[in-house]
């Protein structure tokens, strides 16, 4: 097995979110030299201004391709593989891409990156994920864990969450061994969990209880808007209710196994570790005041 390690420069977009500082951290640890791509970096990266791509892509030898907010974003496939043509050309060797299982939108990208390869030296590694343990730590779903009370649109749905943890172990081996070239990993967890189980194994680990209420998406619409939350954000929100958690990802894979050895991160695990490291107790607090 060949390893890319202390010689190369490694480009991590979305190296501020939830699997990129992940990543960079396992990186670090790795010895790999890296480069975070974001609008604070330097040099700064914004996924929609094409003219800052070439400064961050000079001299990448791998890169992680991390969309923000996500790749069912209307538009985000043809920026995605605009992306990939340009670190082609720039001459980077292995382009790892995020992307999400059972989306249709999502596959799109994955089928620009490819293309964008195709005929050249650049390999291409796919990850599709389920939906994220942090998010109830990290993400939309926090504010509810602190209410005490999370409301979505979505009934008795079995989702498999994965844990950030994981996909950063398998986008850090995709990254750094020549083993993972051309693979595709879907990654679970290792069981299904309804949206209200996953809040009730989180409202034990934090020793309060964390009540899970089903709305109309009407209602959670509504209510985003009440918020301020703009109008295409509400849109991809109910989006991703309506046509991805319709159960159709209701099973779960051995990706993260066959990717890295290990078995998947139970979500109970996930938060026992999270209350432990007081994530939710800090956020709680500061809420409070």
């Amino acid at each position: 097995m060949t390893t890319h390690t202390q010689e190369k420069t490694t480009l991590v977009l979305g190296g501020t979110g939830k699997t990129g500082r992940r990543v960079r951290t396992r990186l670090d640890a790795l010895g790999v030299r890296t480069r975070i791509g974001s609008r604070a970096g330097d040099p700064p990266f914004d996924w929609e201004d094409p003219s800052t791509w070439p400064a961050v892509l000079d001299g990448i030898d791998a890169a992680y391709l991390c969309y923000v907010p996500d790749l069912a974003v209307p538009g985000a496939g043809e920026t995605v593989g605009a992306l990939a043509d340009a670190a082609v050309l720039a001459g980077v060797r292995r382009l790892v891409l995020l992307s999400g299982r059972g989306e249709p939108a999502a596959q799109e990208a994955e089928d620009r990156v490819r293309a964008a390869a195709a005929g050249s030296p650049t390999t291409v590694t796919v990850v599709r994920a389920s939906w994220f343990a942090q998010n109830f730590s990290e993400s939309f779903l926090l504010d509810g864990v602190l209410r005490g009370e999370v409301a979505l649109p979505v009934g008795a749905v079995g989702e498999p969450f994965i844990d950030a943890e994981d996909i950063a172990d398998v986008v850090t081996a995709a990254l750094t061994e020549d083993r993972h070239d051309g693979a595709l990993y879907e990654v679970t967890g290792p069981r299904l969990l309804t949206f209200a189980e996953a809040a009730e194994e989180v409202g034990r680990a934090i020793g309060r209880p964390v009540r899970y209420r089903t709305v109309t998406v009407d209602e959670y619409a509504r209510a985003m808007a009440e918020q301020g939350i703009d109008e295409g954000t509400v849109d991809f929100m109910t989006y991703l209710f309506t046509e991805v958690l319709d159960g159709h990802n209701a099973s779960v894979t051995d990706g993260v196994r066959r990717a890295v050895g290990h078995p998947a991160r139970d979500f109970a695990d996930y938060a026992r570790r999270t209350a432990a490291e007081g994530a939710w107790s800090a956020a709680y607090d500061e809420a409070r005041r």
